[in-house]
């Protein structure tokens, strides 16, 4: 039972005169006895909570930051007219903080007898799997002094998929693809390994590419187009180690690398090549393998949604076995990790050797923005000083990075907002290059 604030209003409104006027306990008694017997006539005459019957359906994923409708129908069995304030109840991070108390309360009414349908509007901030929690019902009466309350418990998840913010990226870099497969005139020479065919030659073509016994044949200038190899395998493994819990900006780093994955992951699908993905620290968290290239970016955005990062330090040797079984022919194989000294030195350098002696290896790591912006600081001793250290990091991070490329690795060093763009971009560099 709880009591309205009518109930309250009532109460005071009777007792102040009687105070004033005629302080007794007999004076109390006549104001409140009437006021207790409409107290107890109006819980009688609200429709019981407990009978209420309640199904969900609506949206079951959203990529975050997107809104979702999830509907609630509530069907009224009893005999008496459900007259109601609900809250449906989903966690925190299912709306933005101010947005909450909007969402998740609902005036309804429902005749004996019949259902009514609502709607909870969520926008996730968080990914990840958000289930429903209590639905919490107040059943007032007729004269709105009191309510009877209890809640039902209706299971619902809502899947939260990574935003893919990159994806304005994509135009731009399937237009240098194009060029690469020789689809588009361009100034420069047209690489690649694999013959693709012929076409008239256009002003800017490199003259290297001119076929004399087919321009003979024809009567006319004919070039040949020349097209990186296809049906190349790319193996992304992604650190979920502790390294990957750190924020960067406003998201964690494995957010960052996600998003740079489903760029590569919808770039390498339209140029032909197979990608599959291993999510590991000291075992596999996720893994997408053998999809076909309709089917691998929304495989890899539902394996990715859940995926939290591991406060424990990566096992690279089990990381390097495990990418080798499932990497058992020549692939590209991108790392996705962090590039601080310590784990590169003790991690990943032991075992480069392996994966370098069969595969073609890419290194990216997420740099933290803060530290361009202190290498700039100047004015006062404090900024001096910050300057000093985010020099000495981004040298830090250099000589890591050098360190790698001896050992034949590829490596992209670049910020959030960099990151995706720039592993599209030295995806694209070694397919040119013949080295996939």
């Amino acid at each position: 039972m709880a009591l309205t604030g009518r109930t309250a209003l009532l109460a005071a409104l009777g007792s102040l005169p009687i105070g004033i006027l005629a302080p007794s306990w007999s004076g109390m008694l006549a104001v409140n006895a009437p006021l207790a017997l409409a107290i107890l006539c109006d819980y009688a005459m609200a429709a019981p909570v407990r009978k209420l019957q309640f199904t969900r359906s609506g949206d079951t994923s959203v990529r975050q930051g997107d809104g979702a409708e999830v509907q609630l129908t509530v069907a009224n069995p009893t005999g008496r007219r459900l007259r109601s304030h609900i809250r449906d109840a989903w966690p925190p991070s299912s709306w933005s903080t101010d947005a909450e108390q909007a969402s998740s309360r609902h005036d309804l009414t429902v005749p004996a007898g019949e259902r009514r349908r609502f709607s909870t509007g969520l926008r996730p901030t968080r990914r990840g799997d958000r289930h429903a929690d209590c639905i919490t019902v107040r059943s007032y009466g007729p004269l709105g002094l009191v309510a009877r309350q209890g809640s039902h418990r209706v299971p619902w998840t809502v899947r939260v998929l990574p935003p893919f913010t990159s994806r304005k990226h994509l135009p731009s870099k399937l237009a240098r693809l194009r060029e690469l497969d020789g689809r588009t005139s361009v100034l420069t020479r047209g690489e690649g390994t694999e013959f693709d065919s012929l076409r008239d030659y256009v002003p800017g073509d490199d003259t290297r590419s001119i076929d004399w016994r087919a321009t003979a044949r024809q009567n006319r200038v004919a070039v040949r187009t020349w097209r990186p190899e296809r049906d190349r395998h790319i193996l992304v493994v992604l650190d979920t180690g502790r390294t990957s819990a750190g924020r960067v900006g406003d998201v964690p780093r494995l957010d960052a690398s996600m998003d740079a994955v489903l760029l590569l992951a919808a770039l390498a699908s339209r140029a032909g090549d197979r990608l599959d993905l291993l999510a590991y620290d000291r075992r596999t968290r996720a893994q997408v393998q053998g999809r076909t290239a309709g089917d691998v970016l929304p495989a890899l955005v539902n394996a990715l949604a859940p995926l939290e990062p591991a406060l424990v330090e990566t096992d690279a040797r089990g990381l390097s076995a495990t990418a080798l079984k499932y990497a058992p022919r020549r692939s590209l194989i991108v790392l996705l990790t962090s590039l601080d000294a310590a784990p590169v030195e003790e991690g990943i350098l032991p075992i480069l050797p392996q994966l370098t002696k069969r595969h073609t290896v890419l290194v990216a790591s997420v740099a933290d923005p803060r530290i361009q912006q202190m290498t700039t600081a100047r004015g006062t001793v404090d900024s001096v000083y910050e300057a000093a250290a985010g020099t000495q990091e981004q040298e830090q991070r250099r000589r890591t990075a050098e360190k790698l490329t001896r050992h034949g690795v590829t490596v992209v060093d670049a910020t959030p907002d960099d990151l995706a763009p720039a592993l599209a971009d030295a995806y694209l560099a070694l397919k040119t290059a013949g080295r996939l």
